[in-house]
């Protein structure tokens, strides 16, 4: 079904036609266009899950208080490097709990302010919030080997298959070794239709921009914890839709985050005080 879908509409190899132009052009904000209500937006809203539910699938919640962070935002924004070589190395729970409340988690209702969902820690368009974000460990302590999908309402796991799937993961990236390296590996995907029902092509954009916040948070708390992490784009997307079961059109990847021990990141951390 999804091969199908994506073969019926992907552009011929000999056209012309740069995509990305055309997609810029027709995505920008007109002077004149007609905007929907705040009231058929937030009736549109409820048509759509806050987090996707995974009802009967395992469920692990997560703990409440923060690892300690051991920089500063100032360290850990001076100090930020790419991790070209990691290590798996045994993250706990908490850890775990940590990278994803401080990169997607909520932060506070949103009663009498007219927006349809709680507020995040990174900013969204509209505060539609149309991420989802799924882990694939087996390294975490007090958590079996497997894939999981995060729920920031309810600071939870769910359990999507319980095995070590390193192998397959490495298979869908341009750079293998960078799954076998990594502790943890987080993937960013968009529900679409939760940004474009309002903004239209213009939702794209801002899907877009919303997964390299997270991707910051979560690069900025990993060398808070004393982690490298390694941002990637370099995936093969439907092998890696096929691995999370997404259809790759109203759903699909746009990012993936490793995270493990790094000398990059040990190296870095020897003087962290930053020169004025």
């Amino acid at each position: 079904m999804q091969s199908r879908l994506w073969k019926d509409i992907l552009l011929p190899g000999e056209n012309d036609d740069h995509v990305w132009d055309l997609f810029h052009e027709n995505s920008k904000i007109g002077r004149h266009v007609k905007s929907l209500s705040d009231e058929e937006v937030l009736a549109r809203m409820h048509e759509f899950h806050e987090s996707l539910p995974f009802d009967g699938y395992p469920r692990i919640d997560l703990p409440v208080s923060s690892s300690h962070l051991k920089l500063s935002l100032e360290q850990a924004l001076m100090k930020r490097v790419s991790a070209r070589s990691m290590k798996p190395s045994s993250l706990s729970l908490q850890d775990l709990a940590t990278l994803l409340r401080l990169s997607y988690g909520i932060t506070r209702d949103n009663k009498e302010t007219g927006f349809p969902r709680p507020f995040r820690v990174v900013p969204s368009a509209g505060a539609v919030y149309p991420l989802e974000i799924f882990v694939h460990s087996a390294h975490v302590t007090d958590l079996f080997p497997g894939l999981y999908h995060y729920n920031p309402a309810e600071n939870c796991l769910r359990q999507i298959r319980a095995e070590d799937e390193t192998n397959r993961i490495s298979e869908a990236l341009i750079q293998p070794e960078i799954a076998f390296g990594a502790s943890l590996i987080i993937f960013l995907t968009a529900v679409f239709e939760r940004a474009v029902f309002k903004y239209e092509d213009r939702g794209y954009r801002f899907v877009m921009l919303e997964a390299g916040h997270v991707a910051q948070n979560l690069n900025l708390i990993s060398n808070g914890l004393g982690l490298g992490s390694l941002n990637i784009g370099g995936y093969f997307d439907r092998d890696i839709d096929d691995f999370l079961q997404l259809d790759g059109l109203t759903q699909s990847t746009v990012y993936l985050i490793a995270i493990g021990k790094s000398p990059e990141n040990n190296q870095s951390s020897v003087n962290c005080e930053v020169k004025r």
